[in-house]
């Protein structure tokens, strides 16, 4: 296979924020063709899970998400911290901010990429089992979670009604119940 891969002459930082970073670069390609300028966005690793508890009920999250002006029923998950010792903890540690929750039980189902002609990041999928309720929620000042239970056949129907709009999760999801034998082709 022939290398299709960009040689980068240069970048230049145009916004630099916590959550967001802007990026221009001036790159090569293999054939030399000059691509002046490629934004890039630069986002934190992301994790997320699909959360069984020991009942057999899938821990979903429900919250408003301003830029699409919509409230959205979600998995939980978010951002990896530079405190995070590993993906697992960071998961470990967003289950109990945003839900209470404690896994007994983790499995590492991948990664994707949320946009990879833009943005530079990942997100890494989890399936935790075991979940009881060990805690209040934890939240950031900025959010305001609602935690709901749905048996697994109820989110199965809710992917085939279309019911997940935010794509990452749903991705997780079917790779989760794919996992689980509830995905069928």
């Amino acid at each position: 296979m022939k290398d299709l891969k960009w040689n980068t002459l240069s970048s230049e930082y145009l916004y630099k924020a916590t959550w967001f970073t802007i990026r221009k670069d001036r790159c090569e390609t293999p054939e030399h063709k000059i691509v002046d300028p490629y934004y890039v966005y630069e986002f934190p690793t992301w994790v997320t899970a699909v959360a069984i508890t020991e009942d057999q009920q899938v821990v979903m999250v429900r919250q408003y998400r301003h830029a699409l002006g919509e409230t959205l029923m979600e998995i939980p998950g978010g951002c990896v911290d530079d405190t995070d010792p590993s993906l697992q903890a960071a998961i470990e540690r967003e289950l109990q901010e945003e839900t209470g929750y404690t896994f007994s039980n983790y499995e590492y189902l991948g990664k994707i990429s949320p946009n990879p002609s833009t943005n530079d990041n990942l997100m890494h999928m989890f399936l935790a089992h075991g979940g009881k309720k060990t805690h209040e929620q934890q939240l950031d000042h900025n959010e305001e979670i609602e935690v709901y239970l749905f048996s697994i056949e109820e989110v199965v129907q809710m992917l085939k009604n279309n019911n997940i709009l935010q794509a990452l999760h749903a991705t997780c999801l079917f790779y989760a119940l794919n996992k689980l034998g509830y995905m069928s082709y």
